[in-house]
């Protein structure tokens, strides 16, 4: 066991901080690999034609190995990490469109159930290690904690993204201002009203999820159904593209990981 800096015990090796600091960067990308894993999931199930369930199963699969190798590194490693968020994203599209288009289930109804997951999720990581910071993911199972409410935050996303956008009917491009308006009122109670910093994360990191997605949406759906045309395919490269570019940056000049004497 493991003394942490809040002074309660956990369980797992100690390391430097495994997530990165919460600069510019951090949001760009963050939106950038919300928006891959719209467009993404939407090209491998229908352009491919590889059906949900197929896509399901692939992309859990690199999921599940991409985590293994974030959780193997003793580091913030930003390729690494960046790549596991990008695949969550997709698997936490897959999971909504799975239980919305093959199981029926409301998108009201997946709304709220994941709200509650998330909401347990932070209930019982609180109750286990006095924080939800994400500035001190430094064990394994504070890791696992963050890993689980990010894939929660994402299908979390991208069912109230479907539901302001599709069941409310306002449209991808309307759907992007109203939630880019609400990251935007997030943003000024921080700074300046200078509200907690965890809870103001966690929201905007959960709207970034059905802003990206629409973005995604607007740009790659056909004209007809209110997007810009350019396709799942041309949307992905580009978004990807810029990810990977961004990553390359943060990786040589390391300006997103936490210091380890701030860790120290």
């Amino acid at each position: 066991m493991t003394v942490t800096p809040e002074g309660s015990v956990s369980l797992g090796r100690q390391m430097l901080n495994k997530v990165p600091e919460i600069t510019v960067f951090f949001w760009i990308i963050k939106v950038l690999a919300t928006t891959v894993g719209e467009t993404a999931a939407d090209f491998l199930n229908t352009n491919l034609g590889l059906g949900l369930s197929t896509t399901s199963y692939i992309m859990s699969a690199l999921l599940i190995a991409a985590l293994v190798v974030q959780f193997a590194t003793k580091r913030y490693i930003p390729w690494i990490y960046w790549l596991a968020v990008v695949l969550i994203s997709v698997v936490g599209t897959l999971i909504t469109d799975n239980l919305t288009d093959n199981l029926g289930v409301s998108l009201p109804t997946t709304t709220t159930v994941f709200a509650i997951l998330l909401t347990i999720t932070f209930v019982v990581w609180f109750a286990m290690e006095r924080t939800l910071s994400i500035h001190t993911i430094i064990t394994s199972r504070r890791e696992g904690f963050y890993w689980l409410a990010i894939l929660f935050t994402f299908a979390l996303g991208t069912a109230a993204g479907d539901l302001v956008s599709e069941r409310f009917d306002l449209g991808y491009l309307n759907a992007a201002i109203i939630f880019g308006a609400a990251i935007g009122v997030i943003a000024i109670l921080h700074y300046v009203l200078k509200v907690n910093a965890v809870l103001t994360f966690w929201l905007a990191y959960i709207l970034t999820r059905p802003f990206g997605a629409s973005i995604g949406d607007y740009l790659s759906q056909a004209k007809v159904d209110g997007g810009l045309g350019l396709g799942t395919i041309a949307t992905s490269a580009i978004f990807l593209s810029v990810i990977i570019v961004v990553v390359a940056y943060l990786t040589v000049t390391r300006k997103d990981a936490t210091p380890p004497a701030t860790m120290s």
